[in-house]
C-alpha cells in the first residue's frame, strides 16, 4: 500500500483536550450519589465508581449507553424513560440529564485543558493535504471546541448530537468514525487514520479497517489500547509527524514503531 495518509480523524476528550478528566469527575459526582441512595434504600453496600469502572466502562461510549453498562455491571437495570424526563427522574434519560448538568458545572469550575502537541499536529496535516475529522461520543464537544477557542480546527465533526440524530451506534461500533470520513470527503478507510485514547475507540477504528489506528496512552494503557486495535501508541504528540504517520500506514503494526512513545 501507497503511504499516501488521506484522512485523519481524532477523538477530542483525552487526545485533543483534557476533558476527560471532567467528564470523570461528574461521572463520579452522579453515580456515587445514585449508589448512596440505593444504599439507604435498599440497604446495598455502597461501592464507589471508580476509575476502573470508568476505563472499562464508560469512557469512549455515548452518555446513555455509558449508564446502562455501568450499572448493569453493578446488577442494575433502569427503565430508558424519556427525553422529556426530568434531571431527578430515576431513568436512563434522567441519568443523561443529570450528568450533563454535572459536567457543564465542573466545565465552568475546571476548564478545558488543551494538547498544545495535539493541535500541532492537525495543523500541519491540513497543511500537508490531509483531511482532518473529529469524532467524538460527547454531546458537548461543540462547546468544549469553543470553550477552548478551536472552533476552526477541524474540516469535519460528528458528535454525540449527530449520532443520536443519524443513530449511529456507539464506540466499539465504528459508525461515528465512517460517517465523520464521508464528510471528510473519502472513501476509503484504508488510507485513513483513527487516533483514539479509550479501548473502545481504537477498537471501533480496527473495526472500520482504517489503515493506521494510533493510540494515545494517557496513563499505563498501552498494552491494553494495542490489544484492542492500536498499530502504534504514544505518550504524547511531540515526535510525531505526517511523514512518520505516512510511514506507519505503509506498515502497519511494524513491531518496534508500536513501542514508540514521543
Amino acid at each position: 500500500m501507497s503511504g499516501r495518509l488521506e484522512a485523519a480523524i481524532f477523538d477530542l476528550d483525552g487526545v485533543v483536550t483534557f476533558t476527560a478528566r471532567v467528564h470523570a469527575a461528574a461521572w463520579k459526582e452522579v453515580f456515587d450519589d445514585y449508589l448512596r441512595s440505593r444504599e439507604r434504600e435498599h440497604a446495598e453496600p455502597f461501592r464507589p465508581f471508580t476509575e476502573a469502572d470508568d476505563r472499562a466502562y464508560v469512557d469512549g461510549r455515548p452518555r446513555e449507553e455509558g449508564i446502562r453498562t455501568f450499572l448493569a455491571s453493578r446488577g442494575i437495570t433502569l427503565p430508558e424513560g424519556d427525553p422529556r424526563d426530568p434531571p431527578d427522574a430515576e431513568t436512563v434519560a434522567g441519568f443523561a440529564k443529570r450528568k450533563d448538568a454535572r459536567f457543564h458545572a465542573r466545565l465552568a469550575e475546571m476548564g478545558v485543558d488543551v494538547d498544545a502537541g495535539a493541535v500541532r499536529l492537525i495543523r500541519e496535516l491540513r497543511a500537508h493535504g490531509v483531511r482532518v475529522g473529529m469524532a467524538s461520543s460527547s454531546k458537548n464537544a461543540a462547546l468544549v471546541l469553543a470553550k477552548a477557542g478551536l472552533d476552526d480546527l477541524f474540516d469535519a465533526r460528528v458528535d454525540g448530537t449527530v449520532s443520536e440524530r443519524l443513530h449511529l451506534r456507539g464506540k466499539p461500533s465504528p459508525d461515528i468514525f465512517l460517517e465523520c470520513l464521508r464528510r471528510l470527503g473519502k472513501s476509503d478507510p484504508s488510507r485513513a487514520m483513527v487516533v483514539e485514547d479509550a479501548e473502545a475507540g481504537v477498537e471501533a477504528g480496527r473495526a472500520g479497517g482504517f489503515g493506521l489506528v494510533l493510540g494515545v496512552d494517557r496513563g499505563g494503557r498501552a498494552a491494553a489500547l494495542r490489544e484492542h486495535g492500536a498499530d502504534r501508541v504514544v505518550r504524547d504528540f511531540r515526535d510525531v509527524s505526517v511523514e512518520r504517520l505516512e510511514s506507519d500506514l505503509a506498515n502497519p503494526r511494524d513491531g518496534p514503531a508500536s513501542a514508540g512513545a514521543g
